[in-house]
């Protein structure tokens, strides 16, 4: 280790001042050098093999800076009068209600279908193997499968997509 104690003896003042420029407090400057010590130390043999030991520390600092910056933001306290925001779930999370019962009125196969390759995220590829089908084969099934429960929930559940093809909005179908 060395070859971290020349480096870190060679640019720890640059270091250090650069570090201090950046943060009105000298403590924390210093507290900042002693966790970029501590992440070259961490390299153990491989800090030597780096070529440019300054333009490592540099970035490290940097990063290490940055990070910093980033927890240490000045908050705002919110007013005690403050509502709170209503737990409002998202569209396509309250979706789900609909989907279970179009899902059920679906045909054995295209549940199958839509249940093991989108829902229990098994590939197509086992897909195809489990059932015995060509790649190709159950590609177009679960591709169909598709087609008609889009189809079904945007008649059933009145889906309505935006431009973009997200879903925007649905009237909710109660289960059976």
């Amino acid at each position: 280790m060395n070859c971290l104690t020349t480096a870190w003896s060679a640019h720890e003042p640059e270091l250090r001042g650069w570090l201090r420029r950046r943060l009105d407090n000298p403590a924390e400057a210093d507290d900042l050098l002693q966790d970029l010590f501590l992440k070259a130390l961490s390299q153990g043999e491989q800090f030597c093999s780096v070529q440019n030991a300054r333009a490592w520390l540099f970035e490290v600092a940097r990063n290490t800076l940055a990070d910093r910056l980033r927890v240490t933001r000045d908050t705002l306290a919110l007013p005690e009068d403050l509502p709170a925001p209503a737990d409002e779930l998202d569209t396509v999370d309250t979706l789900t209600a609909c989907l279970t019962r179009v899902l059920s009125e679906l045909s054995a196969e295209d549940r199958e279908a839509i249940t093991l390759c989108d829902l229990q995220g098994l590939s197509q590829a086992e897909f195809a193997q489990r059932r015995g089908l060509s790649l190709s084969g159950a590609k177009s099934r679960v591709q169909r499968a598709r087609q008609r429960l889009r189809e079904r929930m945007t008649q059933g559940c009145q889906v309505q997509l935006s431009e973009s093809g997200q879903v925007s909005d649905f009237v909710p179908r109660p289960s059976t």
